[in-house]
């Protein structure tokens, strides 16, 4: 399973929300770049990166989040502002390693899959729920789809993997996020990348033993310190296990 270190930025500056309400966000003093290159340095073999100013159609941290993409040291998965063909197609071009969407899959599902097979593995979708709905423009406005429905209304599509998160138990209730994210997995042909779960290495324990669950986004206990990325990279990947020698 891929472990997933998930910075995300505001007016220059690391921050995590609180079920996604952009206007109470909680800044981490810590250097974007720097963050990103420790990162790399502990073993982490992709990191995510949203852009909050991107979602109100600010391009503030376009250089903030090229320089993090030029000199992170690992490919990025990139999410926020992913509004249009342009959007997707700029960023791309521009390094990052995956592109996250989620409002233009609500509004445009048939670009939406037409970008996934001309960009393969580089087209992740997102499905955040919140009260049993998808919400669409950063959290804020709820579609017409049930998770479920979502998902497989794009069934055929060749993401690279699909983020879950559950807004409605943000990191209150971990096992009914585990649940939500455990039965979109049973019916989901494309991996599950399971996001707001991970509070303790314990969690990402759990997270390994869920079937079609490619990988986790760990920010928010990173940055609190909860979880060290080290212990999280070893724990998400177990080792053979152990077996006895013939006499």
């Amino acid at each position: 399973m891929m472990i997933y270190p998930t910075m995300e930025l505001q007016q220059g500056k690391c921050v995590t929300l609180d079920k996604g309400r952009l206007d109470s966000a909680m800044l981490w003093h810590v250097d974007p770049v720097e963050t990103a290159r420790a990162w790399a340095a502990a073993g982490a073999e992709w990191m995510h990166l949203t852009d909050f100013d991107a979602i109100d159609g600010s391009d503030a941290n376009a250089e903030l989040v090229e320089e993090i993409i030029r000199s992170a040291g690992i490919p990025v998965q990139l999410g926020g502002g992913m509004r249009t063909r342009d959007s997707i197609e700029h960023w791309i071009d521009k390094g990052a390693g995956r592109v996250v969407v989620g409002t233009l899959a609500a509004r445009d599902p048939e670009l939406v899959k037409e970008m996934a097979k001309h960009h393969p593995d580089q087209v992740v979708l997102a499905v955040d729920v919140w009260q049993g709905q998808v919400m669409t423009e950063g959290w804020r406005s709820s579609s017409a789809f049930t998770p479920e429905g979502f998902v497989e209304a794009f069934g055929d599509t060749p993401f690279a993997g699909i983020v879950v998160t559950d807004i409605d138990s943000d990191m209150e209730d971990v096992e009914a996020q585990l649940g939500l994210i455990a039965g979109l997995a049973e019916k989901s042909r494309t991996p599950i990348i399971a996001s707001g779960v991970v509070r303790s290495v314990d969690d990402i324990a759990r997270l390994t033993y869920l079937p079609n669950i490619s990988g986790a986004l760990v920010g928010r206990a990173l940055f609190r310190k909860t979880v060290d990325l080290a212990e999280a990279l070893s724990v998400s990947q177990p080792g053979p296990e152990p077996v006895a020698e013939f006499q």
